[in-house]
């Protein structure tokens, strides 16, 4: 009896995904709760903080809410833009992701030079990953992941066939990506792997040799290596004659410290971290009763809010998290596998590696399986710009999958909606006349 019911559950189950819009639903439901639980956890991570500070519990969670509005529009905007749009945007939002971080490093560096911790020039601001425009925080390189989908999805797809051939590579998608690394990787290393894992994947659904992925794996080494030793000279969030700290979070993973040396060393974050998800337990310790209410963990609304699920809600909340993301990344691909045109197929691969990979690096960091970076989680950690061009990457996916041979039928099928229906009714009514008495008054007889 038991097995009959698994193969009727499997039965029922691949008669779900073989429904013409299953992609399309399966990829809202997994971000649209994946939202819901980063809402959530930012309140549960920032409200003590806050109320301490402003007696305001909720202003975090206020600001994060906003974002969230606006990601939500940047969705539902996305979502109806065909591809041809997507690829015409690709090569402006390039430029500016390119102009914004030239603008960004500029500051940051005249900034190093004058001990300062934040630069201004007229109506911006800088402060290591963060431009200020006029009040509004951005952060460029999170527009530099969605700029290189479009426009490499673009390119790639151009060159079709003769894709097979390195030099066609090297101009010009190898210049941009070595561009766009050195002006992201210099503030931050970890965003830097994340294009480094977008581009693997974009390359990937193109079908290129293994030589060049290999090619590009010595070259990531070979940056990451850079950008370690440049941190000495005040790249980053390090200073000029102080200790690497990127250095040190890398052999800190290599060779972990003593916990007591942590308590009081640079590794306090990775130490309480780990005591945070060490106390949650299966269940959990309840929202809001973690680590958290007494401040000890550093970062906790933000690289490390995984560390606060686990001990929040537990193995129960991470497996829940975990599962989310997996269905998240099975949609990602089951989109790019199933669509028609080479550029949605590529450009859905690249956003799927971005996503995953980020969730990947984030929490390998936190439970100890992978350097620390400072990444995001995507969805959950507190972050507007990032949130927002996140759901706008997330609209872009549910308009491929709307493109599907069988969606696109299904939805073609499908009767417009009642208001199109009484818009178009109202449309295809004749003209009325313009007077009765004119007409009566027609019949009367002359002279």
């Amino acid at each position: 009896m038991r097995g009959l019911d698994a193969a009727g559950g499997l039965a029922a189950l691949r008669g779900l995904l073989d429904r013409p819009l299953a992609s399309y639903y399966l990829l809202l439901s997994s971000a649209g709760l994946l939202l819901l639980i980063g809402l959530t956890m930012v309140f549960s991570a920032t409200s003590v903080k806050d109320y301490a500070e402003d007696g305001n519990a909720s202003a975090s969670l206020t600001k994060q809410a906003i974002f969230a509005v606006i990601g939500i529009g940047a969705f539902w905007v996305c979502q109806r833009l065909p591809a041809s749009t997507y690829r015409s945007l690709g090569r402006p939002l390039l430029f500016t992701a390119v102009a914004l971080l030239l603008v960004l490093n500029l500051l940051v560096a005249y900034g190093r030079l004058a001990n300062l911790k934040s630069v201004s020039f007229g109506p911006i601001e800088a402060r290591l990953n963060w431009l200020f425009v006029g009040g509004i925080q951005l952060q460029p390189s999170e527009l530099a992941k969605f700029a290189l989908v479009l426009w490499g999805a673009h390119v790639i797809a151009r060159k079709g066939a003769a894709l097979g051939w390195l030099r066609e590579l090297a101009t010009p998608l190898f210049p941009v990506m070595g561009l766009l690394f050195v002006l992201v990787g210099y503030n931050d290393t970890g965003t830097m792997l994340c294009l480094l894992a977008l581009v693997v994947g974009l390359l990937w659904a193109a079908g290129v040799r293994m030589r060049v992925f290999g090619a590009l794996t010595v070259a990531g080494l070979l940056g990451v290596g850079l950008l370690i030793a440049v941190a000495s000279l005040g790249a980053g969030s390090g200073e000029r004659g102080a200790d690497n700290y990127r250095l040190a979070r890398l052999t800190s993973f290599i060779n972990p410290p003593d916990p007591q040396e942590c308590k009081l060393d640079g590794c306090l974050q990775l130490y309480q971290g780990r005591l945070a998800i060490e106390h949650g337990g299966w269940f959990g310790v309840g929202l809001g009763k973690g680590s958290v209410k007494w401040d000890w963990l550093p970062e906790a609304h933000n690289d490390f809010i995984f560390a606060i699920i686990a001990e929040e809600l537990g193995v129960i909340g991470c497996a829940v998290l975990l599962a989310l993301f997996a269905v998240l990344a099975y949609t990602g691909l089951r989109i790019a596998r199933r669509v028609d045109d080479p550029f949605r197929r590529l450009a859905a691969a690249a956003v799927t590696t971005w996503l995953v990979s980020q969730a990947v690096i984030n929490i390998g960091g936190v439970v100890g399986l992978l350097p620390i970076t400072g990444l995001p989680l995507p969805f959950i950690s507190d972050g507007g710009s990032a949130l927002v061009v996140t759901l706008a990457a997330i609209g872009m996916l549910a308009s491929f999958a709307r493109a599907e041979p069988d969606a696109a039928r299904a939805l073609h099928a499908r009767p417009p909606a009642r208001w199109v229906r009484l818009v178009r009714r109202r449309r295809s009514r004749p003209a009325r006349t313009t007077s009765v008495a004119a007409g009566r008054g027609s019949g009367r007889p002359s002279g």
